[in-house]
């Protein structure tokens, strides 16, 4: 099937939601790793989301460029044709855009949706994520208020986030961030429901004590109950009509039983990063390491072109990753239920 409509993705999400389970959000950066993310969810019948960092724009566009819009477009393009030959939904969305980015990344990336839709295309992404959580609070809604009221148009979903995640990722790193910015307050989640509900809809990046990066399980202090606490809030003072569509960023060093426990609060999607890096890397060293006077020309050898041919090693990368996702479906629990199953 195509990428998913705005119609199917808010399907998506509201299944996600009333079902308990979460969507895993693939950060990819080439062909490769979006080949690898839409055949793992097609192994597991589950619907993903497949998500482009401005680094992995920049990436994806070569070193000769560095366009972080340019190769995000390249890469949702190439996932529009190969969705289209498997029998899951798959939704494009771009990760953490920073305020000083939203001119070069985002701004481009909505401009071509309301390109594609003037001449009866189908949007080119799903959501984007504007990640104000650096400004000031006021400022923050403020921007993503603005940013919403264009994205609805287009019925472009857009992804917030209040609080900080710790840790370091892209490029941004908040490993010195204060202890209280790692926790979004209960008030702010009711703020961000009553100005955005009416505008669009969106999902949020509450914090609870996530961080990016690599640790050992157990290593990541996560308080879940911030969720609770801020959704019973919402519904307190708003109505369940405006409770959150939320997202977990930060999942790596995680408790199953911890990740479990959002998904009881409304945590819809669970970005993954690190972990499918390793599982794309592993098989390469390993690949390198088994056939290192192959993949060399070893004192005046000539080597072996079927070793050190980059599809040799990348395929086992590939699959390493499709692994790794697979395994991600069913700790969140989206396996099987796809709705196109």
């Amino acid at each position: 099937m195509p990428v998913a409509t705005p119609a199917q993705y808010r399907q998506m999400l509201e299944k996600a939601k009333k079902e308990g389970f979460a969507y895993p959000a693939i950060n990819v950066t080439s062909m490769s790793t979006a080949n690898a993310a839409i055949k793992a969810f097609a192994d597991k019948k589950s619907d993903g989301i497949i998500q482009v960092s401005t680094g992995g724009g920049k990436f994806a566009s070569g070193v000769g460029i560095g366009d972080m819009a340019l190769g995000a477009i390249s890469i949702a393009q190439h996932v529009h044709l190969v969705a289209e030959k498997y029998n899951i939904l798959i939704a494009l969305h771009t990760d953490h855009c920073h305020p000083e980015d939203v001119e070069k990344f985002m701004l481009p990336l909505i401009e071509e949706t309301e390109k594609r839709r003037a001449k009866g295309l189908p949007n080119l992404f799903n959501s984007h994520m504007f990640d104000g959580s650096e400004l000031p609070l006021a400022e923050n809604i403020k921007q993503s208020k603005k940013l919403l009221e264009r994205c609805a148009k287009s019925e472009i979903i857009l992804e917030v986030e209040t609080g900080v995640v710790g840790g370091e990722e892209d490029g941004k790193n908040n490993e010195g961030a204060p202890a209280d910015k790692l926790y979004t307050t209960p008030e702010e989640m009711v703020q961000m429901a009553k100005e955005l509900k009416p505008i669009g809809a969106f999902m949020y990046a509450a914090t609870f004590g996530n961080v990016h990066g690599v640790y050992k399980p157990g290593n990541v202090k996560l308080k879940p109950t911030i969720l609770r606490d801020g959704q019973n809030a919402v519904r307190e003072k708003l109505g369940t009509d405006h409770e959150h569509y939320l997202v977990f960023h930060g999942g790596s060093g995680s408790e199953l039983h911890e990740i479990h426990e959002t998904l009881n609060y409304g945590v819809i999607k669970m970005n993954i990063d690190t972990d499918t890096q390793y599982a794309y890397t592993r098989p390469i060293v390993d690949h390198m390491f088994k056939n290192y006077d192959k993949v060399l020309k070893v004192d005046s050898e000539v080597g072996s072109k079927k070793h050190y041919d980059p599809r040799e090693y990348l395929k086992a990368a590939e699959k390493g990753m499709t692994q790794r996702i697979a395994e991600a479906c069913d700790h969140l629990k989206s396996t099987g239920t796809s709705l196109l199953q």
